[in-house]
């Protein structure tokens, strides 16, 4: 047992070196640009809130689990394992919702000019704080029955045959009938945004087509192609590559909460919760090095910081840009 829990602490530790310093780096090259251009894009926006719901999934579930792995903290006490799964929970649909939002509102980026939905992109980069805040309160509340069931392993005597086994921790459900109901309610709000993101991925792909062979046309015809739109492809297909890893590893996670809720009674192993969270912690972990990889705008701003600016003084500045900003809007 000792060395099960040893692989398990190494796979989220693995998870943990990748994740936190890709989705910092993700969150401080925005915020540079924010210091230097005063203002977020709408996509921009989103990556960046992307990127700090990544990195709470990635410090809140990852680093615990392997603080609690190799015992160099207990944080798995009742009120511990109520916090850590509520917030891994909440940031973790966010994350997913969030991959959408990126996926349509690129969807909309690339339509033909003068099509109906450049007013619906507008309306959405106008109104995304709105937007933001509707997640949350979606998501907190939806998220609320692992306040109300999660308790240490620990406190084994009361967990009952309906629980789900994590490891530290149980979802303690009182019956099958609840557990199965919450189940459909988590299920349900995962395959929504994965349907969609999936469709708007797929329209995404005919426009980069479409498009392609436009230019080939102009090409042909000595016309020269628009920097502008060049861009904008090029985040249409970092897109597509996120929600095409969204849709695997997400795919995985959800197939495997399928089977646990069928099963009648608690299972005396946490492996199939374990691969569970860590195939939904594998994408926060890894869409940042995509991000990193394809961004201009994150790359210029993180090579500036490898020259040796003040980075915590940028850093301080740009917060005040930002919460200037909100306090505008309000």
């Amino acid at each position: 047992m000792p060395s099960n829990v040893n692989v398990r602490g190494m796979l989220f530790l693995s998870l943990t070196v990748v994740g936190v310093p890709g989705n910092m780096a993700v969150i401080v090259a925005f915020l540079l640009l924010v210091l230097q251009e005063s203002w977020l894009l709408a996509a921009d926006a989103i990556v960046l809130h992307l990127s700090c719901t990544n990195l709470l999934v990635v410090l809140v579930r990852c680093l615990m689990e392997t603080l609690a792995s190799f015992h160099l903290a207990n944080v798995f006490g009742d009120v511990g394992c109520k916090g850590v799964i509520f917030i891994y929970r909440t940031s973790r649909a966010l994350s997913i919702w969030l991959t959408f939002l990126l996926s349509a509102y690129q969807c909309l980026s690339i339509a033909p000019p003068g099509s109906k939905w450049g007013s619906v992109r507008i309306l959405v980069a106008q109104n995304l704080p709105i937007v933001f805040l509707f997640l949350w309160v979606l998501h907190t509340s939806t998220s609320a029955g692992a306040i109300l069931f999660s308790v240490s392993s620990k406190n084994d005597t009361a967990v009952t045959t309906s629980a789900v086994n994590v490891e530290f921790c149980y979802v303690n459900f009182p019956s099958d009938i609840i557990k199965e109901v919450y189940g459909a309610i988590q299920v349900s709000r995962d395959v929504v945004p994965m349907a969609l993101m999936t469709l708007t991925s797929l329209i995404i792909l005919v426009l980069l087509y479409k498009h392609s062979q436009h230019l080939k046309g102009l090409r042909g015809a000595g016309h020269a192609g628009s920097g502008t739109c060049g861009s904008k492809q090029r985040a249409a297909k970092v897109v597509v590559v996120l929600v095409t890893i969204y849709v695997v590893l997400y795919g995985v996670d959800n197939g495997l909460w399928v089977y646990t809720l069928t099963v009648r009674h608690t299972m005396s192993s946490s492996l199939i919760s374990d691969l569970r969270v860590f195939f939904a912690s594998l994408y926060a972990a890894l869409s940042p090095l995509v991000i990193i990889a394809s961004n201009r705008k994150v790359n210029s701003r993180l090579r500036c910081v490898h020259k040796g600016q003040n980075l915590s003084q940028s850093i301080l500045k740009s917060l005040i840009k930002i919460l200037n900003y909100y306090v505008r809007l309000q």
